[in-house]
C-alpha cells in the first residue's frame, strides 16, 4: 500500500524528497578525535538511507571545534573535511536518499568537552552557567558573534561543495541559536537581547550571511523550538511560547529558509524532548563521564547512584509530562507554524505509526515527519508501513535507553526485550556498523601515515 501521502514527494524550492520521512537527527561517538567523519559515520547515516526514509538529517555537526557537545562526532569546522562529508553523502545517495547536514554550535551545552574544549569556557549570549549539568560559560562579545555567524556562512559552503543536498540550523533544543532566542536564557541588554526581534538577530544574521555565501538556490531549513518549557529545573523562567516560535518562523521565511523542522524544548535532553521514559538506573552507571563537564555534574550523578535518591530527579523530570502524548508531542506546534508560512513544516516526536502520520499530513497539521529513536528499534520501518503494515512488530518501546547511553557506548537500541532478552544479540547488532575491517598502514619512519 504505497499511495499513502507520506509516500508522495515532498517539494521545498531548491530539492524534493521522494517521501515525507525523514532520519532525525542522532549521533553517537563515530568520527575522529579532529572531527573527520569516518567509515563508521557512512555506516551509520547509510543503513537508514537502505531503510527508504526520503532524507537524513545528519547528526549534530558543529561549524567551529569549540562548539563540539561531545568529543568524536563529526564536524565542518575545516575544508579538507570536504571529500570526507562528500562519501557519506554520496553512499545515503546511492540508496535514493537525500542528505541534509544539520549546522550547529553548542554554546554553553557542553557535555563532553574533550581535548580540545577541556579548558575553555564555553561562549554563550549569556554568562549564566547551564541549569543542568551546571557547564560554566560567558557571552559572547560582538567580535565573537561575527567570528561564528561567518563560521555558519563557511560550513554551509563546505557543505555545498561536498555534493550534500541541503543544511538545517539546528535553532532549538537549547544550543547557541536556542540561547540567544529564548527569553528564559539570554540575559543581554544590547542588540542581541530584549526583544524578541533582538533574540532572533543572531539567527537571522546566520541565514543571511549563508544566502549571501553561497546564493538562493541551495536548500536551507531551521530547526525551531515550539515552545521552551525552559523551567525543567522549577526555579528557570519558562522562556519562549508557541507565538514567539510562529513569529520567528515568519522572520525565518522572510530571510529566504526553505523549510521550518519544529521540536520541543530549550535543552536537550528535556522533559519532552525526546518523549517517554529516561532510565535512571541506566545513568547511574552512564553519567560518571559527565561528572567533571559542569558544577552540577556530581550532584546530578548522586541523584542517579543511590536509588533513594532517585524520586527527586524523576519528580523535578516527568512532572512536564503529564498528560502529554509521546507519538505525535509536538504536532499541535507544527500546526500552528503551519498555519503561519507558506513553506513546508516538518515535525519531530515519537513517530512510529503510519496512520498517526497520515493523519498528521491529510490534516495539514505538517508537510513530513522526522523520527529518530524508532529508526533505531527498526532500521526497515519505512519498508514496513510500505508493506500495508500500521507499525512493526516489535516497536520502539520509547525507553531512551539509546539516548542515556551514549555519553559512554555506542549509540544503538539497548532494549534487549526487542532482541528475545539476547545480550549478545543485541551488542552484535549495536556493533554492526563498526565492522569496517580497515587496512592497517605502517607509519613511515619520518612521520605518522594520515589520510
Amino acid at each position: 500500500m504505497t499511495d499513502r501521502r507520506m509516500f508522495s514527494p515532498l517539494e521545498f524550492r531548491n530539492l524534493t524528497i521522494k517521501n515525507r520521512i525523514f532520519r532525525s537527527s542522532i549521533s553517537g561517538r563515530f568520527d575522529q578525535e579532529d572531527g573527520a567523519p569516518t567509515q563508521t559515520r557512512i555506516n551509520w547515516e547509510s543503513k537508514f538511507a537502505a531503510g527508504g526514509v526520503g532524507a537524513i538529517i545528519s547528526s549534530y555537526v558543529p561549524v567551529l571545534i569549540e562548539g563540539r557537545i561531545i568529543a568524536g562526532y563529526g564536524t565542518i569546522h575545516r575544508d579538507d573535511f570536504i571529500p570526507n562529508w562528500a562519501k557519506v553523502g554520496e553512499s545515503v545517495h546511492s540508496h535514493g536518499a537525500k542528505f541534509i547536514i544539520q549546522l550547529s554550535h553548542s554554546g554553553r551545552q557542553l557535555d563532553l568537552p574533550g581535548i580540545h574544549n577541556q579548558n575553555r569556557v564555553a561562549l554563550s549570549s549569556t554568562s549564566q552557567r547551564e541549569p543542568i549539568n551546571g557547564v560554566p560559560c560567558r557571552a559572547m562579545g560582538k567580535a565573537e558573534i561575527d567570528h561564528t555567524v561567518q563560521a555558519f556562512a563557511n560550513a554551509a559552503w563546505r557543505a555545498r561543495e561536498a555534493g550534500l543536498d541541503g543544511v538545517e540550523l539546528h535553532s532549538a533544543n537549547g544550543y547557541l541559536f536556542s540561547q540567544f532566542l529564548s527569553s528564559g536564557i539570554n540575559d543581554r541588554t544590547d542588540n542581541y537581547g530584549g526583544s524578541l526581534e533582538n533574540r532572533a538577530r543572531f539567527l537571522l544574521e546566520v541565514i543571511g550571511a549563508i544566502r549571501a555565501r553561497i546564493g538562493s538556490g541551495f536548500h536551507l531549513q531551521v530547526k525551531l523550538g515550539g515552545v521552551d518549557n525552559n523551567n525543567v529545573m522549577p526555579w528557570e523562567k519558562k522562556g519562549n511560547t508557541l507565538e514567539d516560535c510562529v513569529q520567528i518562523a515568519r522572520w525565518c521565511e522572510a530571510a529566504g529558509v526553505d523549510g521550518i523542522h519544529v521540536s520541543s524544548g530549550s535543552s536537550f535532553p528535556h522533559p519532552l524532548n525526546p518523549p517517554g521514559d529516561f532510565p535512571l538506573d541506566v545513568l547511574a552507571t552512564t553519567y560518571d563521564t559527565m561528572i567533571s563537564s559542569g558544577d552540577f555534574g556530581m550532584r546530578n550523578f548522586l541523584l542517579f547512584r543511590y536509588k533513594l535518591l532517585r524520586p527527586i530527579f524523576h519528580w523535578i523530570w516527568f512532572r512536564m509530562k503529564k498528560g502529554l502524548p509521546v507519538e505525535g508531542i509536538n504536532l499541535e506546534a507544527a500546526r500552528a507554524v503551519k498555519a503561519a508560512v507558506s513553506i513546508p513544516v516538518i515535525v519531530t516526536g515519537g513517530f512510529q505509526t503510519a496512520s498517526v502520520i497520515e493523519r498528521a499530513i491529510g490534516d495539514q497539521v505538517c508537510d513530513g515527519v522526522t523520527i529518530a529513536r524508532s529508526l533505531i528499534a527498526n532500521n526497515d520501518l519505512v519498508k514496513i508501513w510500505e508493506s500495508g503494515k500500521d507499525g512493526p512488530d516489535r516497536p520502539c518501546t520509547y525507553c531512551n535507553k539509546c539516548l542515556v547511553n551514549a555519553p559512554k557506548n555506542p549509540l544503538g537500541c539497548y532494549e534487549v526485550s526487542r532482541y528475545d532478552n539476547d545480550y549478545d544479540r543485541m551488542v552484535e547488532t549495536i556493533m554492526s556498523i563498526y565492522s569496517t575491517h580497515p587496512d592497517l598502514k605502517v607509519s613511515a619512519s619520518e612521520g605518522l601515515v594520515t589520510q
